[in-house]
């Protein structure tokens, strides 16, 4: 793997989600098909992840494919398909020997039987305790999410098994997708844009938000090490004054 310098000083997140925006930018901007910027943008997601487990992120989150996708054009959606299947085949024995678990989440149901095994099959291969977790998000949305985890909820109070005062909002977390992993310390998109699209809405709630004017394919090894960095700048305090956070900080020291 790529050998980044990383100042273990610096806070360093333990989730960090991302956006990967501006594929298609990129290749217009190079008068090449959308599908060129897709392909493009796999290096980055090397890139991404070499930093991030290297800095001792524990979990990055990848939006790779929303559930409103499916309403771009079908040669476009059709690529992406050919080339998470691909990318799936390609890299899953880089990331079990870099110890890198992965973990597909989102309705797999739409998507072709062939792309369903083999997101079955590079769980099963990179499973087991691994000091980083790799989280893709593929036709997913974050209300989807919260919807579905409400309906197990729903079953487990017709069964009789939980009563309807029993659900908090930690139990309904429980539920989500994303399960017993901590949440999201940092959200970043890439491409300009200044929004999070349906994405991880639940577990974003007191997430730091980066943005940048990057195309996805160009954010490489340095605009990853500037978003840590620029996120150990950060101040998190839950709604609780500067003063309380410096305070507990000194009293933990």
């Amino acid at each position: 793997m790529h050998k980044t310098p990383v100042d273990p000083l610096l806070a360093v997140p333990r989730h960090v989600a991302i956006i990967m925006d501006g594929n298609n930018r990129w290749a217009k901007k190079r008068l090449l098909p959308g599908v060129a910027g897709h392909k493009a943008g796999v290096d980055a997601v090397r890139a991404v992840i070499e930093v991030c487990a290297e800095a001792g992120v524990e979990v990055l989150t990848l939006f790779a494919f929303s559930s409103e996708n499916w309403a771009r054009p079908a040669d476009e959606v059709g690529a992406l398909m050919e080339l998470f299947l691909s990318a799936l085949r390609r890299e899953t024995r880089r990331l079990n020997d870099n110890g890198i678990s992965l973990r597909i989440i989102g309705d797999r149901s739409r998507f072709h039987p062939e792309l369903q095994q083999a997101m079955r099959d590079a769980e099963a291969q990179t499973a087991g305790d691994k000091r980083f977790v790799l989280q893709v998000a593929a036709n997913y949305g974050g209300q989807w999410d919260i919807a579905q985890a409400a309906q197990r909820l729903a079953r487990d109070v017709q069964a009789g098994h939980l009563r309807p005062e029993e659900i908090s909002p930690q139990l309904l977390q429980r539920c989500l997708v994303t399960g017993e992993l901590p949440l999201p310390d940092l959200c970043i998109r890439t491409g300009g844009e200044h929004r999070i699209s349906n994405f991880l809405l639940w577990q974003l709630a007191y997430s730091e938000l980066y943005f940048s004017d990057l195309f996805w394919p160009d954010f490489k090894h340095d605009a990853m090490r500037k978003a840590l960095a620029d996120y150990a700048t950060r101040q998190r305090r839950f709604g609780k004054t500067s003063e309380q956070v410096e305070a507990e900080a000194r009293a933990n020291a």
